[in-house]
């Protein structure tokens, strides 16, 4: 079952079960009255002031948007979402308190009703289970009623819409809204409906927009209707909020549900007004060439467009305070030459706010990576001195800080290692004379040539590796280069 204070047929579980609240304060609706004419009450976390009372006053709301002002002469602690039983005339009525505090005293401002009024109805008490059940089977019945007096109206040929049907909380009543654009005499029908339904009749005539209000619906923006959720008065629509607005009169799109000019429309026609303060009046400009007719106006660009008769399809864009240079140049008798004097535009090229550190907008970024990678590999394949080291002459110089007897030789260098040597090469560790102790080439140069019986003069260091040496001294040149020692001393 729905909220008793709408007809949406949401399950709102405390509306319609009567279950007490936290805080005890009675039932209310778990989900805020189903969003029909719900208020903010921002006072309500506010303390009065130390010997004030809280105003008397409460606003209940009853089925769809109807609401009345009833007085609280029992001082209960009422708030938001409390189901109460009210004063009604004949008996009582059940409706949810929608207001309460001294926000109450603006609504009864806006509605122009006296907060002194001694005929202002009054709250009984809190309802009760067994007042919210009855409510509930009088809710029930609305429906299958709502069919029967339709049907009595057409057998009556009655020229009338029954739109809603609402019973008191008590059954004892039932109120019938209808719209119809002559006046009805529906006398017969009341008897009609009297016997049927045993319950006191009452109509009431409403217009085709508080009937789309009582109904809901969605409207062309894809919400629930503004008059069913939180609009309480209905201003006036008229075409000329359409015009100020620059909007095609066309009846489908202008028209909302209930068949009259959408209320939304006078929103925003403030500023549209404010807006237009800065446009000259939409007149035909005479210019040199001929007339120019004004065709429409961009009220945010700030533009009129213009059209000649020669070219009808063209449209000229002119500015607000161009065009109201060129009327006032018409009021005084001139005729402009142009509408726009065309002025040349350059062209800058704005340079990019942000610098591509990562190289990601280059679509060939891997690719140099991968022709430097070949370039570095084809250098080392060409380079003549990036061969094996036992294939290099072992009396070529090497740098000073490439100095390496720690490190480990070759598998070729070792083995000749562990081979016996001649008895001249055996001393190779031996303490040297101080000239002799250091690698550098040149000092080998400034050694005298000592001669052996036994071994040839030792060849300068850029002989070709092509020309024959003697293996004792090609094994010690070896193991010279290897070890990065000096050379031994020839034997005597």
């Amino acid at each position: 079952m729905g909220c008793g204070g709408c007809s949406s047929g949401r399950g709102c579980s405390t509306a319609t079960s009567g279950k007490k609240t936290e805080d005890g304060s009675g039932a209310s609706c778990s989900s805020g009255g189903c969003n029909k004419m719900n208020v903010f009450d921002w006072l309500a976390d506010m303390a009065l002031p130390p010997g004030q009372k809280p105003f008397d006053v409460v606003e209940v709301r009853f089925k769809n948007n109807r609401k009345e002002f009833f007085r609280n002469i029992n001082e209960l602690p009422l708030a938001m979402g409390d189901v109460v039983a009210v004063e009604s005339s004949p008996g009582h009525d059940i409706g949810t308190v929608s207001l309460s505090g001294e926000l109450v005293r603006s609504q009864l401002k806006r509605r122009n009703v006296q907060a002194n009024d001694p005929a202002m109805k009054k709250v009984y008490r809190r309802a009760k289970q067994t007042d919210i059940d009855k409510w509930m089977e009088a809710q029930a019945l609305e429906k299958p009623t709502l069919v029967k007096s339709r049907e009595f109206a057409l057998r009556l040929g009655l020229q009338m819409k029954i739109g809603d049907v609402e019973y008191q909380g008590d059954k004892t009543k039932a109120i019938f809204y209808y719209t119809a654009d002559d006046r009805v005499d529906f006398r017969e029908l009341i008897k009609v409906m009297a016997e049927e339904f045993r319950v006191r009749i009452e109509m009431r005539q409403i217009g085709a927009r508080q009937e789309a209000a009582r109904l809901g619906g969605i409207g062309a923006c894809g919400r629930e209707l503004c008059c069913s959720t939180w609009l309480t008065d209905f201003r006036s629509v008229t075409t000329s909020a359409a015009r100020y607005q620059q909007l095609s009169l066309n009846p489908l799109k202008l028209a909302g549900q209930c068949g009259k000019l959408k209320c939304c429309l006078n929103y925003e026609l403030d500023s549209y007004l404010d807006a237009l303060k800065d446009f000259p009046d939409a007149v035909d400009i005479e210019t040199v060439r001929g007339k120019a007719r004004h065709q429409k106006t961009d009220i945010f660009k700030g533009l009129m467009y213009y059209t000649f008769a020669d070219e009808p399809d063209q449209f000229i864009p002119v500015p607000n305070y161009r065009a109201k240079e060129l009327i006032e140049m018409n009021k005084r008798g001139e005729k402009p030459e142009v509408l726009v004097e065309k002025v040349k535009e350059k062209v800058e090229v704005k340079a990019p706010d942000f610098e591509n550190v990562v190289g990601q907008d280059s679509l060939t970024r891997f690719d140099k990576q991968k022709s430097s990678r070949n370039k570095k590999k084809k250098k080392k394949g060409n380079n003549p001195q990036a061969g094996n080291p036992q294939q290099q002459g072992g009396n070529q110089p090497r740098p000073q800080n490439q100095q390496g007897g720690n490190q480990p030789r070759p598998q070729q260098n070792q083995q000749q290692k562990n081979q016996p040597r001649p008895q001249g090469q055996q001393q190779g560790n031996q303490q040297r004379p101080q000239g002799q102790q250091q690698g550098n080439p040149q000092n080998k140069q400034q050694r005298p040539p000592q001669k052996n019986n036994n071994q040839q003069q030792r060849k300068p260091s850029n002989q070709k590796p092509n020309q024959p040496r003697n293996n004792n001294n090609q094994q010690g040149n070896r193991n010279q280069g290897n070890n990065n020692n000096p050379p031994p001393p020839p034997s005597v």
